[in-house]
């Protein structure tokens, strides 16, 4: 048996990062699960409709799967800690709570040029 740290569901996959860093994934193989499997060093992953998306340590993201709108242009992406995948599109959260995205902007869903991660405020 493997012990999971987190799990994720896509539309028609399912993917899963073990306490040794490495990817579990079942479904669709066009969502990008076999390369998925490949991956090491994994901190956090996220399934969307089409495609996976993962940070490895160190705080680099992959992508694998369906990029037609471009969610898996996530290569350049340095510092993140946190991914989530949507049907299209990819986010990304720094390690200094700014939000990266990336594909589909059909509806605005990658506006988030200004958002920031607000720190928790301490004491009262």
């Amino acid at each position: 048996m493997r012990r999971l740290r987190s799990v994720a569901a896509g539309y028609l996959h399912t993917v899963g990062v073990t306490r040794d860093g490495t990817v579990l994934a079942a479904g669709d193989r066009a969502a990008g699960i076999d390369e998925a499997r490949a991956w090491r060093h994994v901190t956090a992953v996220s399934a969307g409709s089409h495609h996976t998306v993962a940070v490895v340590d160190g705080g680099r993201v992959l992508a694998a799967g369906d990029d037609s709108r471009g969610q898996c242009d996530v290569a350049a992406w340095r510092d993140v800690v946190a991914v989530a995948a949507g049907s299209t599109h990819t986010l990304g959260l720094r390690a200094d709570g700014t939000v990266l995205a990336a594909g589909n902007d059909d509806d605005g869903q990658c506006d988030v040029d200004h958002w920031q991660l607000a720190r928790a405020r301490r004491g009262g």
